[in-house]
């Protein structure tokens, strides 16, 4: 028993010290590469919370017709798309930031039909504005419209920022001096220094929610949210001294 303890002990202690070995042969290899090279790449990041400026909101209203009766279904469509340019309008919205596309017709398939064929009327109606509160406050409102027996579906309304070319410029600047601060960092624990920034070449940008992580090597453009944060990154070459 005693002498299985000690060959515990034994190994490891072996174990702890070939970990310490191989440690400091990295770390000298790192600081040795270092010392031979004569440019670090580092990566560099910047942020920017920004509110979003536009906002775009659609939905549609449908109508459910026999084939005998699509004549009136379009009838009432016209009505109902009365009522809502009038909700609309009432509500503060322009009827020129109103765009409504043609009635389009699918037919219903059921597994077992009727006499007549079945058909769903469904007209689409989207607005654009700049007023982000209004028509946010409006997508929650729909109950006085679907009162009135309108068939309305509402998607939630897509937020954006208008002036995303100018933080983006704005953010390399940031994200350039970030990979500066790294490559500085890595350079003085080598006995360097950092020199003139030699390249330097961007990434895709990151429209992001508040406090999110969910990025993409794509490219992220979040449209949930009123408030926003956007992301760049930068990879930066800088001379070594």
């Amino acid at each position: 028993m005693e002498n299985n303890t000690k060959n515990n002990h034994v190994t490891f202690a072996l174990i702890l010290g070939l970990s310490l070995v191989l440690s400091a042969v990295i770390a000298s290899t790192t600081f040795y590469k270092l010392r031979s090279m004569d440019y670090l790449t580092t990566t560099g990041s910047a942020k920017k919370a920004v509110v979003s400026d536009k906002v775009k909101w659609s939905s549609n209203i449908t109508r459910a017709v026999k084939e005998s009766t699509i004549k009136d279904g379009y009838v009432k469509m016209e009505a109902d798309l009365k009522e809502v340019k009038a909700f609309l309008t009432k509500s503060g919205i322009e009827e020129t930031s109103i765009d409504v596309s043609p009635i389009y017709m699918n037919e219903v398939w059921e597994q077992n039909p009727g006499p007549e064929k079945k058909y769903n009327l469904t007209q689409n109606i989207e607005i654009q504005s700049t007023d982000v509160e209004k028509i946010s406050q409006l997508a929650k409102n729909t109950s006085e419209i679907i009162q009135k027996g309108i068939f309305i579906s509402a998607n939630p309304p897509e937020y954006y920022y208008s002036k995303l070319p100018e933080a983006r410029v704005e953010l390399l600047a940031d994200a350039v001096g970030d990979a500066k601060a790294r490559a500085q960092q890595l350079a003085v624990a080598g006995g360097k220094k950092i020199g003139v920034l030699k390249s330097a070449s961007s990434g895709v940008v990151q429209v992001l929610a508040p406090n999110s992580i969910d990025i993409s090597d794509y490219g992220m453009y979040d449209t949930s949210k009123i408030n926003k944060e956007i992301m760049v990154t930068v990879k930066a070459s800088f001379e070594i001294k």
